[in-house]
């Protein structure tokens, strides 16, 4: 296996435990909450997460684990603030992103090579994920909530 394919791996495996103890004893109400009235709310940051990491499975071969007009809502360039109505369940939310991890995981273990472009593009994703966890980190603060990361 080659070293690329290890980083990504513990890339994907230390992002998702971060979101998990970010996202952990936080309801879906509390989820619902736009910081200061229009900062993007948790529900938004994790299905985002969801809908960025359905095009992580996409360049190593895997089927998303939803459809991404169905959840548009979550896109890039989205106003989140706007499109609120159509958000699913912060526990819908957590059920995608255990099925994307478990997507993620399996197919990283069978892969032997992954090319230089994927390489290339598949950083930028794990780049953009760490973003965003920082984000959930702190939305959670903002929520109340201890932190989760010590």
């Amino acid at each position: 296996m080659s070293n690329d394919i290890e980083i990504i791996k513990n890339q994907v495996t230390a992002n998702y435990w971060v979101i998990s103890q970010n996202i952990a004893g936080i309801s879906h109400e509390e989820s619902m909450i736009f910081p200061n009235g229009d900062a993007n709310c948790m529900n938004w940051v994790l299905g985002h997460l969801i809908y960025i990491r359905n095009a992580f499975l996409n360049i190593l071969g895997e089927e998303s684990v939803w459809d991404s007009d169905a959840f548009s809502c979550y896109n890039r360039g989205e106003l989140p603030l706007d499109r609120k109505d159509e958000f699913v369940s912060f526990e819908e939310l957590k059920t995608y992103l255990k099925n994307c991890q478990d997507k993620l995981e399996n197919r990283l273990n069978s892969l032997e090579k992954i090319s230089t472009e994927s390489v290339k593009d598949i950083s930028t994703l794990c780049l953009h994920e760490i973003y965003h966890c920082g984000q959930l980190g702190y939305i959670r603060r903002i929520l109340g909530k201890p932190g989760a990361i010590k």
